[in-house]
C-alpha cells in the first residue's frame, strides 16, 4: 500500500490549460518531496485532459467531472485527497520552490495551530502589483479580519485535514466568495499563523476570474455573514463583529437597491439586520424610502 503523502496540493481548474501547466511545475520543482498533486478539470473543453495524459508521475492524479463550479472541484479534491495537510492551488497562480518546504517546517516548530498561510507577490497582465495596508496578512485568531474581507488567500493556505471534519467543506451553493464563507466558519475556531515570506504568486486582472464574472459580491458575502451568525455557534463578541460587517453592507446594498427602485428587495435585507439585530444593539439603518 501506498503510503500517504504529507501535503495534498489540490488544483482546481476549467479552461485554463495554458496555466495549468505552470502551477503543476512549480509544484514538481518543489524542495519538499512529500505531495501529491490532484487536478479535479471541472468540464473543461480545452485541451486539459490531452495535456495532463501525458504527465507520467506518480505524484499526480488527474481527475475529471461535469461542469460544476470550483467549490464542488475542491470539494471533490478534498474527498480524494490522502495528505496531512491540504495546500489548493489556483490554476493560474504558482508556488516558489520553496513554499512546501517552509510550511512543514512550521507546521513542525508550531504544532498547536492547525492552519498556516503565507505572504504572496501579485502580478495583474504581467506587472507587478503593489499591495495596499490593507492587504497586510493577519495572524492569530482573525475572526474580526476574516469578516472584513478574504484576508487568506486560499492559493497561500495549508490546512490540516482535520479541520474540515469541524467546519465542513465549501460551500457549493455559492458561485462566488465561497472562500469567504469558509475562512469565516474557519477562523471563527481556531488560530491562523502566518509564515510571513511571499511563497505564492498570483495573477489577475483577466476576465474569467470570478471577481469579474460577479462584480456585487457583498451579496454572496452578505449571504456567508447570515449563515455564520445563524448557525449559534460564535462567540458573543465573534456575534457583534459579525453582525456589525452585516448591517454595514446591508445598508450599502439596501441604499443601491432603493436608488433602483427595487424595494422589496430593500425590505428583505432590512428584516435580515433585524432578525440578527442584538437586544442590546440600539443602531438600525435607515433605508426606508
Amino acid at each position: 500500500m501506498m503510503q500517504k503523502p504529507f501535503f495534498s496540493v489540490i488544483i482546481p481548474t476549467h479552461n485554463r490549460v495554458q496555466f495549468l501547466k505552470i502551477a503543476i511545475d512549480s509544484v514538481f520543482m518543489q524542495t519538499f518531496p512529500d505531495y501529491e498533486i490532484i487536478v479535479i478539470d471541472d468540464g473543461s473543453k480545452d485541451k486539459t485532459e490531452h495535456i495532463l495524459r501525458k504527465v507520467k508521475d506518480r505524484r499526480l492524479r488527474y481527475i475529471s467531472q461535469p461542469h460544476q463550479g470550483v467549490s464542488s472541484a475542491r470539494n471533490r479534491g478534498l474527498q480524494e485527497a490522502r495528505g496531512r495537510f491540504v495546500c489548493f492551488l489556483d490554476s493560474d497562480d504558482r508556488f516558489r520552490k520553496e513554499k512546501l518546504e517552509v510550511t512543514h517546517d512550521c507546521i513542525r516548530r508550531y504544532p498547536e495551530y492547525k492552519i498556516f498561510h503565507t505572504e504572496e507577490i501579485w502580478y495583474r497582465g504581467g506587472s507587478y502589483l503593489p499591495q495596499k495596508i490593507y492587504h497586510k496578512k493577519p495572524s492569530g485568531f482573525i475572526f474580526k479580519d476574516a469578516v472584513k474581507l478574504c484576508c487568506v488567500s486560499i492559493s497561500t493556505a495549508a490546512i490540516n485535514r482535520d479541520v474540515f471534519d469541524v467546519v465542513g467543506f465549501f460551500d457549493e451553493s455559492l458561485p462566488a466568495c465561497e472562500d469567504y464563507d469558509l475562512w469565516l466558519r474557519i477562523t471563527s475556531r481556531f488560530p491562523v499563523f502566518l509564515i510571513s515570506l511571499a511563497l505564492t504568486i498570483k495573477e489577475g486582472g483577466r476576465n474569467d476570474q470570478q471577481s469579474k464574472k460577479y462584480p456585487a459580491m457583498d451579496k454572496f458575502r452578505i449571504y456567508a455573514l447570515s449563515k455564520i451568525l445563524n448557525k449559534g455557534k460564535l462567540s458573543n463578541e465573534n456575534f457583534d463583529i459579525a453582525f456589525e460587517e452585516l448591517r454595514k453592507k446591508c445598508i450599502v446594498y439596501i441604499k443601491g437597491a432603493l436608488k433602483r427602485q427595487k424595494y422589496d428587495e430593500a425590505k428583505k435585507y432590512e428584516e435580515l439586520v433585524k432578525k440578527f439585530k442584538p437586544v442590546s444593539y440600539d443602531r438600525c439603518p435607515q433605508t426606508n424610502p
